[in-house]
């Protein structure tokens, strides 16, 4: 698996970023989580003026293997059914890249479907979906190279055109299961604890869903029960090739310097793989949302992640982390365009 060389920013300019938001001629802390985002945002791109550039939205789209065993209320045909709604503008990511000014980017990484006739979908496929992992692992080792490598090319892409914040969606019906069992397994809870209802299973399903998990868990643990099972290992036994890209995406992103900007249950689960690998990868993710998907609030609780919405969201495809995009903004004009306490001749009362 390809290695990252991803470091904490330097911290000698957070004293200075400290000072530049405490002498805004605001009451001190005034702004909240403003603040804090400033000052991350500062620490990342070392500067007491940080910018937004030339943001960008990458969507993965990939089946699964495990969907063949009903674990969601969604067919398996819209994957690709949404992923060519996409390209007509017609999704809910679309509508709010438009909104928010994101450069959207497609991407067929494992879609059981031929999407050639989609110019505008990029053609990364490795396979039409990944294996079952109630019986095997998902994808091998260089299937799992190929998504990370996918991955950190299009960051690369997005970067030379002048990106430096990044945000990641996924398409992949039944994508909640692979992302319950690795909470599961690398936040060491129950996995009774981490099953949801996804795109709305009811209590029947979801109890079935639980049953084809625990049986996967199982049988997992059976064939390495001689071996010390690593991150990468339960990542790729159980990972969705668009859920690998992202994590490979993610790596890179905070290899560059760049902000990720991380969506719902899904792209949480990726972050959380990620920094299982490598934990400074956090101090470049700002978390859009939590959302209503069961288990998402104790993924985010792992990562010591503050999430900025709560809104009830759940639709995946990134719409969360677009969402959150403009009190990002805010922050940057904060500490840009505020007056500070000298400039305002206004009196320092603290």
């Amino acid at each position: 698996m390809r290695e990252f060389s991803i470091h904490q920013p330097d911290q000698t300019i957070k004293e200075a970023l400290i000072q530049k938001v405490d002498n805004l001629n605001k009451p001190k802390h005034s702004l909240g989580r403003l603040e804090e985002l400033a000052i991350q945002i500062g620490l990342v791109q070392q500067t007491l003026s940080p910018s937004l550039n030339h943001p960008c939205h990458i969507l993965f789209g990939a089946d699964h293997g495990i969907e063949r065993e009903n674990v969601s209320v969604s067919p398996r045909e819209i994957t690709w059914q949404q992923m060519i709604n996409f390209t007509k503008g017609g999704g809910g990511v679309n509508m709010f890249c438009r909104q928010h000014g994101f450069k959207f980017i497609e991407v067929d990484m494992g879609v059981d479907y031929d999407l050639s006739a989609y110019p505008s979908i990029l053609n990364c496929k490795i396979a039409n979906g990944t294996k079952n992992f109630l019986h095997e692992a998902a994808m091998t080792g260089e299937e799992m190279d190929r998504a990370i490598n996918t991955g950190c090319e299009l960051v690369d892409r997005c970067f030379e055109e002048g990106c430096n914040i990044i945000c990641y969606g996924e398409m992949g019906i039944a994508n909640t299961s692979p992302s319950s069992i690795w909470l599961s397994l690398l936040g060491n809870l129950e996995l009774e604890t981490c099953v949801g209802a996804g795109a709305g299973l009811d209590n029947p399903g979801i109890q079935h869903k639980l049953s084809v998990l625990k049986s996967s868990v199982e049988n997992f643990k059976a064939k390495h029960q001689n071996t010390q099972v690593t991150t990468e290992e339960i990542i790729r036994w159980f990972g969705g090739f668009e859920m690998v890209a992202a994590i490979g995406a993610m790596c890179r992103a905070a290899e560059r310097h760049m902000l990720v900007l991380v969506d719902g249950f899904i792209m949480s689960a990726c972050m959380l793989a990620a920094s299982k690998l490598y934990p400074e990868v956090l101090d470049y993710a700002i978390f859009g949302h939590v959302g209503d998907e069961y288990g998402h609030k104790k993924m985010l609780d792992l990562m010591g992640a503050k999430p900025l919405l709560a809104l009830g969201l759940r639709l995946g495809e990134g719409t969360g982390a677009l969402c959150a995009y403009p009190i990002i903004e805010s922050a940057v004009h904060m500490i840009n365009e505020m007056n500070n306490f000298e400039s305002a001749k206004i009196t320092k009362y603290f």
